[in-house]
């Protein structure tokens, strides 16, 4: 049986020293090749004027511009010290993103905006999704296409071991494993899309979370 939601936040990484610990974290995690970015290149994601949901430091949405034909980066998030990260690692990457803060439930930008909306690991944080997914329709154009990958609750209990014991740096395990407890299951998703403009979105599970892709 698969344990209730157990909320974990929906202001983000907010602490200074935490983000610092969470750059780490996500360089490993980039290194490994376990941030979403193979799925939404398999899933369909061309380029063009992206938008990143819940970016964090900006590794998901920059390598992604190592990878496929991006005309802009727009990230947007809660947090302004992630932010500030953020833009520090795109000076690294030598390309020119930008970076808002601003709630996915309540976006900062104009109907149909981008070309393709991503984002992976923040979909738990979201306060209200089918707000979330109603804006991804919203600032996505006719034809435009997205992609959001996170973890899964009831993934399977040696893989959250195998994962939890190769998380570096240490201090990140513990919030590992309040973000499993926080994410969604692929019916629980599935549920809440039946109710959104995303429609046609498919959902898939992966190694150790899901995927939500489709497009407008």
């Amino acid at each position: 049986m698969v344990k209730m939601r157990i909320i974990e936040t929906n202001e983000g990484i907010q602490d200074e020293l935490t983000v610092e610990s969470f750059d780490i974290f996500a360089r490993e995690m980039r290194d490994k090749g376990w941030n979403g970015v193979s799925e939404m290149i398999t899933s369909g994601i061309m380029g063009g004027d992206i938008l990143e949901l819940g970016p964090g430091p900006g590794y998901v949405g920059l390598e992604l511009t190592k990878k496929i034909s991006v005309t802009s980066l727009t990230g947007c998030e809660i947090s302004p010290a992630m932010l500030s990260i953020a833009q520090k690692n795109a000076s690294e990457y030598n390309f020119p993103a930008q970076y808002v803060l601003g709630s996915c439930m309540e976006m900062p930008f104009e109907n149909e905006s981008f070309d393709t909306v991503i984002s992976n690991g923040s979909l738990h944080e979201w306060e209200n999704p089918l707000e979330a997914f109603q804006e991804i329709h919203r600032v996505l154009r006719h034809g435009g296409r997205f992609c959001i990958t996170d973890l899964r609750r009831d993934v399977n209990p040696l893989k959250k071991a195998l994962v939890y014991y190769v998380t570096r740096p240490k201090e990140m395990r513990r919030g590992l494993l309040t973000s499993l407890n926080a994410a969604y299951t692929v019916s629980e998703i599935i549920e809440l899309l039946r109710h959104s403009d995303l429609r046609n979105a498919i959902v898939t599970r992966n190694f150790f979370g899901l995927c939500i892709a489709g497009e407008k």
